[in-house]
């Protein structure tokens, strides 16, 4: 790399970086965090946000959430009784192809 490369490189990161700044200087109300964006205050709870107060496991969820596991269940599975309406990937489409042992792209794996 010789020198016009590297001074080449040094300005489009100035301009990139000055871009940047004019941009949180015209929207004040992102930087000071009034907008509602995910991570920039993840302890807090936005005001106003829903509140999830009851969630019944109905046998519709529990049958989904153990598509393509026979009987008897494995121990390691006694979580599903306990789980709550947070999100678990547990009880989402995974993987196609082989990595699809429980059936959930199409028939199960025996």
């Amino acid at each position: 790399m010789n020198w016009r490369q590297v001074s080449l490189g040094l300005a489009a990161g100035l301009v990139v970086g000055a871009s940047g700044t004019a941009w949180a200087q015209e929207n004040p109300g992102v930087v000071d965090g009034i907008a509602s964006v995910a991570g920039l205050a993840p302890f807090e709870r936005p005001e106003g946000a829903p509140v999830l107060s009851d969630f019944q496991q109905t046998g519709e969820w529990r049958a989904k959430a153990l598509r393509g596991i026979s009987e008897p269940l494995p121990p390691s599975l006694k979580f599903i009784d306990s789980q709550g309406a947070w999100y678990t990937p547990f009880d989402q489409p995974g993987m196609l192809g082989p990595y699809d042992l429980r059936g959930w792209h199409g028939k199960a794996a025996p």
